[in-house]
């Protein structure tokens, strides 16, 4: 009987000394969000792939600027729009120098696709600053890519990849004696555009490995050319560097040469004492020699064209599409691909000068004139040319 009434005594403890019950956990409510999320405001103006097509093109068409408004390293370097330019919006402020002088100028800003705010941001900046003809490809560089069009790189992309020592192929598609010998990108190999056919022979047979072509700049189509040429052969992964071995110069001086054979001294075309009328009445004697052997003194061919313009045959050695945007008045379009083939149908009553858009198909024609029919009397220029739709020219000879 004690040992019952212990232990209902030893129970009763227990339980008059137990804790309370706790109260059920409630999750505690956030604390209230003082500022909403401010949601992406587009820019009024938007265009897709195709209308931005029409002017990513090379050389790169007037009146217009492209503009990839990404970070500079991480995005723009190893992937852009051809003949776009890089102002990132986090640095527009600091960057408007890099706008055009002339506010009417079409301005076409891209980024990261339709969730990316930069370009619509950057867009509203230049419309504050006064330019009047701003527009937005609001699904950007993603959906450039997606449609299948050619994308660029930069040379700081190609010093990065040839410091690293990464598995590429890089091209140049100049004419091989009158520019990859005399200096290019290092590591690059010679194929030029207007013999890629006899040589792609010289191309991986890895079709996945990234081939990069690059050429004398923006005004210069034969890297873009070669490029298409690569993709038809069922490459992959395929990208032009826009700015060419003259942006290369400007970063970082200038590449390797090929030392040049040895050749024996020859006769030059034209001398002081072998002055002959030309069918006007020009002398030959004004057809004077600019540095680059072949190649007609811009100054000369300047004052030739505005007082004896026939006196000179013109042969625009461009691609169709870029005589049809502007060329010299009289100037017929024989392209140099197909110059060997109609090299019997040179007029050879005057001199011919020959002339593309940056002086290598140009030097090209006159070399391969030369070989071909060396009764010809032919000249370059040796210059980078801009041609505006009213015909006029602007002309900077090399130097």
């Amino acid at each position: 009987m004690k040992r019952v009434l212990l232990s209902a005594w030893v129970l009763a403890m227990a339980v008059g000394c137990s804790a309370p019950p706790k109260a059920p956990l409630v999750a505690a409510k956030p604390a209230p969000t003082s500022v909403a999320e401010a949601p992406m405001v587009k820019f009024h103006t938007i265009v897709n792939a195709d209308f931005v097509a029409k002017y990513a093109i090379i050389p790169k068409p007037q009146g217009v600027m492209l503009i990839d408004s990404r970070p500079t390293g991480r995005k723009f370097d190893p992937g852009h729009i051809p003949t776009a330019i890089n102002i990132p919006d986090s640095a527009f402020d600091k960057m408007i120098d890099r706008l055009p002088g002339d506010k009417s100028t079409l301005l076409i800003f891209y980024c990261e696709g339709e969730t990316c705010v930069l370009s619509h941001n950057s867009a509203a900046k230049a419309e504050k600053l006064g330019y009047s003809n701003v527009k937005v490809y609001a699904a950007g560089y993603p959906d450039w890519v997606a449609k299948g069009n050619m994308s660029a790189v930069s040379v700081a992309f190609i010093k990065k990849q040839l410091d690293a020592k990464a598995p590429l192929l890089l091209v140049d598609s100049r004419p091989k004696d009158r520019k990859y010998d005399k200096g290019h990108i290092p590591g690059a190999i010679s194929i030029p555009d207007s013999a890629f056919d006899k040589m792609v022979d010289k191309l991986p047979a890895d079709k996945g490995l990234a081939l990069y072509f690059y050429c004398e700049g923006m005004s210069c189509v034969l890297s873009s050319n070669s490029a298409a040429k690569a993709l038809a052969l069922g490459y992959k992964n395929v990208k032009v560097v826009p700015e060419g071995y003259p942006g290369w110069v400007a970063a970082y001086g200038a590449g390797p040469v090929v030392a040049a054979a040895p050749v024996a001294p020859v006769a030059p075309v034209v001398t002081a004492a072998a002055v002959a009328p030309a069918s006007t009445g020009t002398l030959m004697a004004d057809f004077v020699a600019g540095k680059e052997p072949g190649s007609l003194q811009v100054s000369a061919f300047e004052k030739l064209l505005v007082t004896a313009p026939d006196s000179m045959r013109l042969i625009d050695v461009r691609d169709p599409h870029e005589f049809s945007a502007g060329t010299f008045k009289g100037a017929s379009n024989v392209p140099i691909n197909s110059l060997e083939k109609r090299i019997e149908s040179l007029p050879a009553d005057k001199p011919i000068v020959f002339f593309c858009g940056a002086g290598g198909r140009g030097g090209e024609a006159h070399d391969m004139a030369k070989l071909l029919r060396s009764e010809l009397k032919t000249w370059f220029l040796n210059a980078d040319i801009t041609f505006s739709k009213d015909g006029s020219a602007k002309i900077v000879e090399k130097k």
